[in-house]
């Protein structure tokens, strides 16, 4: 059996009921965007292509997204590490059937994030100026965001399972405000932003919006952004590589 409807649904209802997840993936993005988008009065500026709410709301749905993604896969992969793979055997599921049904309840939280922060944006104001661009973020954010899965399955695999979940999320906000996500940087910051995880991801999520200009007056060239998320694709599947190498020297 490749996928079970029933593992999928009572996999989905677990991790609703699990207030770690639902504080960080859908609590906090919003709480965030509503926080900086909403409350400071400067939501209704223009912004590129529409206003500073709907930028902020790209943002905090990039991260929520990330989050997601990272959180749920590091803690698929704790799982399996402590051999949930051996009680899997006694059923008609197979390891890539479980594979499927937890990356699929990954994908699912990050897309319900994403729904939760447009949500908040457009009851409160967030605007841009073609409907074709809520579209191409919403897009660009989960399929982008994907690659945030690898990074919690590296985490997963390479540390302990005690505190693999807290480490991929806490990571994500570590690299959001150090990468031009929860605050505009300029300076020295931002060229130290340039390098980080999640600043090729949020800032392509951006494009619809500013089509690449910064709120300093630069302006990024997209070429440099998809690099950005190569580099770290590649370097999260050396993190997953040396995990899974990791792992089996353990056991």
């Amino acid at each position: 059996m490749l996928i079970s409807p029933t593992m999928l649904r009572i996999e989905g209802v677990r991790q609703l009921r699990n207030p770690y997840t639902l504080a960080f993936t859908l609590a906090m993005p919003v709480a965030m965007y509503l926080l900086f988008g909403v409350s400071m009065g400067y939501g209704t500026l223009s912004a590129g292509n529409g206003n500073v709410s709907f930028y902020i709301m790209t943002s905090m749905a990039a991260y929520g997204t990330a989050v997601a993604m990272s959180s749920l896969t590091s803690l698929a992969a704790t799982e399996a590490k402590q051999g949930w793979g051996r009680q899997l055997a006694m059923t008609p599921l197979t390891t890539a059937g479980y594979a499927l049904t937890k990356l699929l309840t990954a994908v699912a939280f990050a897309a319900l994030a994403l729904v939760a922060v447009f949500t908040a944006g457009m009851l409160s104001g967030a605007h841009v100026d073609d409907a074709w661009r809520w579209v191409a973020t919403a897009g660009i954010i989960l399929g982008i965001g994907l690659i945030y899965g690898l990074f919690g399955l590296g985490v997963g695999l390479f540390f302990s399972s005690d505190s693999a979940a807290a480490l991929a999320s806490i990571s994500m906000t570590f690299f959001a405000f150090f990468g031009n996500v929860f605050m505009p940087l300029d300076g020295v910051m931002l060229d130290i932003a340039r390098f980080t995880p999640l600043y090729g991801f949020v800032a392509l999520s951006r494009w619809p919006l500013t089509d690449g200009r910064l709120t300093t007056g630069q302006t990024d060239e997209m070429w440099m952004l998809l690099l950005n998320v190569v580099v770290w694709l590649a370097l999260f599947a050396v993190l997953v590589t040396v995990g899974m190498k990791r792992s089996r020297a353990r056991q």
